[in-house]
């Protein structure tokens, strides 16, 4: 099996947006927008593990069982969340 070697480029790259994406992380925090403040978080967030598991964990250049098996992981935690959602809004 032979490995994909990723350029320092790409890192150096990676490692820029994801300061970025904390500084605008930041930036947002000290704004009021009303109930829309959590899915601002949420979607930087999820960006910048996408980012994170793309690259620093070599998903993109891995062979398609390892996206399924990232993507069963995603799975099982929108499961979890929609139960623990369902519970929570009962109460």
């Amino acid at each position: 099996m032979s490995q994909h070697v990723v350029p320092q480029k790409v890192y150096l790259l990676v490692f820029a947006t994801l300061l970025c994406m904390t500084l605008i992380t930041v930036d947002v925090a000290f704004y009021n927008f009303g109930w829309i403040n959590i899915y601002i978080a949420l979607l930087i967030a999820t960006f910048k593990a996408t980012i994170v598991v793309m690259y620093f964990m070599h998903v993109k250049y891995s062979p398609k069982l390892t996206w399924a098996f990232a993507l069963a992981g995603i799975f099982w935690l929108i499961i979890l969340m929609t139960l623990l959602l369902s519970d929570y809004f009962t109460r």
